[in-house]
């Protein structure tokens, strides 16, 4: 099913388990979609393991997951060695971590015959763009984080007729680190790496 949306936002959440880690992500409504719900880290807690999971009444169900000693040391999924499922579907990934350009750092994803580039447009906002084909002229989602602490939120616009696995995986990635989708992010997101073992190792 393909339709026009409405911009809808996603609020700050932030959830104390009495026991593991802290759930954090974002959770509002869409009037075509309904209830949307971002959770990271998803699941129960694992070594060396981090999920991000997105649910909602009409959209399917996709999980990031990550797997890695860097885990340890991240508070949400990374882009390295992860695995992207949208409800049963497995998602191929790949991508050019030398490209100098946003544009050249993209995500390149295919889901069930449909082929995704994923874009950041800067430090908080992303695109995910379904590409056309002989059927359908594809789809752009655009998400922005913004606000300061509690006030935080994504606000998701499309552009095109999108599909509820549209929106399920635009919104999943507000749950994933993306900083190496740019070359400046790249850096930022290795040094913190480093000193983030370097803390650990030394505790």
């Amino acid at each position: 099913m393909h339709t026009t949306i409405s911009p809808f936002s996603l609020a700050r959440l932030k959830e104390k388990q009495p026991h593991g880690r802290t759930k954090f992500g974002w959770q509002g409504t869409s009037p075509e979609f309904g209830d949307i719900r971002v959770v990271y880290p998803a699941g129960r807690d694992m070594t060396n393991v981090l999920v991000s999971e997105v649910r909602g009444g009409l959209i399917p169900t996709s999980t990031f997951e990550t797997r890695g000693a860097h885990t340890e040391v991240a508070s949400m999924p990374t882009l390295n060695r992860s695995t992207l499922r949208v409800g049963d579907a497995l998602v191929r990934m790949h991508r050019n971590r030398w490209a100098a350009t946003h544009r050249g750092r993209s995500l390149h994803m295919t889901c069930l015959g449909d082929s995704y580039r994923l874009t950041a447009i800067d430090r908080r906002t992303y695109e995910l763009f379904r590409q056309p084909d002989s059927d359908d002229p594809g789809a752009t989602v655009r998400v922005r984080q913004s606000g300061v602490g509690s006030g935080r939120k994504v606000t998701v616009r499309a552009t095109g007729r999108v599909l509820p696995g549209d929106v399920s995986l635009a919104t999943v990635f507000s749950g994933v680190d993306r900083s190496v989708l740019t070359r400046r992010g790249a850096v930022r997101a290795g040094l913190s790496r480093i000193f983030g073992f370097w803390a650990e190792s030394h505790s």
